[in-house]
């Protein structure tokens, strides 16, 4: 990971840590599991996303079509199931 990675990670969690203090006099401590938690997914995914977007070349970028090249077909939707009756 890169060391402007890892500045971002120190960062968000001096963060989470600074929110938490205020958070845990206010929020019970069952909600504070909780928010502990979604926080960490939250931390994780952000991380994911960040070394995606470094890790891709300049490859990544959509491409145009050539001037006479043609769209390919749109793809059809799955038929939608109806709602099911409840008596």
């Amino acid at each position: 990971m890169s060391r402007d990675g890892e500045r971002v990670i120190e960062l968000i969690n001096e963060l989470g840590s600074r929110v938490g203090n205020v958070v845990s006099d206010m929020v019970p401590p069952a909600a504070q599991v909780h928010l502990l938690n979604a926080q960490r997914e939250l931390i994780t995914a952000l991380v994911l996303i960040y070394e995606h977007r470094v890790t891709t070349g300049s490859d990544a970028r959509p491409r145009r079509r050539a001037a006479g090249a043609k769209r390919a077909p749109a793809r059809r939707s799955a038929s939608r199931v109806g709602k099911i009756p409840i008596e």
